[in-house]
């Protein structure tokens, strides 16, 4: 029977998955020496998803792992309707493993009638049977209390800096913060690396409506090797933008480095072209052969996911795993 059992013998772990990212549910099976579970799994002609698994999970502790890559809809429909089957199938415990998680820039209300998206994902798994949600690099660490239980917020920071550190001279790197929202990651960068800081501020053009033209830049950078640290890439507007005003201002090379490679529209195209040294990201999302360029790095986030899966089934703790970080 597929499965990890627990050296009491009274536990079992089920890794089941989504058809979204097959490639990274296979690597962090194998981080885990362990195989999925069959699952059969189709669309309807009319677009309904149909979820059922091809052996017992009953009394088991099961992971479900999907990744909210594009078309994001369905695939957040098909991990649901996984947890509901696992929870009528009398899993033990379901936890939810979001490497992406949908709709987290929608978190709060910036204006009138409109919604809090990430909120009602949470209600939504919790409400199909999750007890416990898994997630890479939340957009905002608020989010983890949207989830009325356990959520273990992993993170990228490690597995990037740790390249990064690899590929660079640390004596002359500067870590870039793109805009005001991501100067508390790039501060973590910064004591991971022992690099000094340096911020763009956006301001937009009073003359011009809607597009950001003005870039301050707060920090020195000329001569320096530039790391531009953000959580995600969706269209990469703005990265390149906030590349290119390092350059303005004198840096020598400029890296990304990002968890999530969204990668939406013009992003290929606009990173390809841009003077931008490197693109480092995990796999968090998967990348298909079309979408991926020579300066595109891509870092395995299997072992982490497949680390963290063994601290909740063996009672551990995920908190570990990034040194004290919190």
């Amino acid at each position: 029977m597929t499965g990890i059992t627990s050296l009491k013998g009274d536990k079992r772990l089920v890794l089941v998955s989504g058809r979204a990212h097959p490639e990274l549910a296979e690597a962090v099976a194998s981080q885990l020496d362990t195989e999925l579970v069959p699952t059969t799994a189709y669309d309807f002609a009319n677009g309904e998803i149909y979820v059922r698994f091809g052996e017992s999970v009953r009394g088991a502790d099961a992971f479900v792992l999907q990744s909210h890559a594009a078309p994001i809809n369905e695939w957040i429909m098909e991990q649901l309707i996984m947890v509901d089957a696992l929870k009528r199938a009398s899993a033990k415990t379901i936890t939810v493993i979001v490497p992406f998680y949908g709709y987290a820039r929608q978190d709060k209300k910036h204006r009138g009638r409109e919604p809090i998206s990430a909120r009602l994902i949470a209600d939504m798994f919790k409400t199909a049977g999750a007890d416990r949600l898994m997630s890479v690099d939340l957009h905002t660490a608020q989010i983890q209390g949207f989830f009325d239980g356990p959520v273990d917020h992993l993170m990228a920071l490690p597995l990037l800096a740790s390249y990064v550190r690899s590929r660079v001279d640390l004596s002359r790197l500067t870590v870039v913060s793109p805009d005001a929202g991501r100067v508390r990651l790039a501060d973590q960068w910064s004591d991971r690396l022992g690099a000094p800081l340096a911020i763009i501020h956006k301001r937009r053009d009073p003359t011009i409506p809607n597009q950001v033209k003005v870039h301050e830049l707060v920090g020195k950078v000329e001569g320096r090797t530039c790391v531009i640290v953000d959580d995600m890439i969706d269209t990469a507007g703005t990265i390149v933008q906030a590349a290119e005003a390092l350059f303005e201002n004198g840096a020598a090379e400029v890296i990304v480095a990002s968890t999530h490679a969204v990668l939406s529209g013009p992003a290929v195209d606009r990173l390809k072209n841009s003077r931008i040294t490197e693109v480092v990201v995990s796999d968090t999302l998967p990348i298909a052969e079309d979408r991926r360029f020579p300066q595109l790095t891509v870092l395995s986030i299997a072992p982490l996911i497949a680390r963290a899966i063994r601290e909740v089934f063996d009672d551990g703790s995920v908190t570990s795993l990034f040194d004290g970080q919190a």
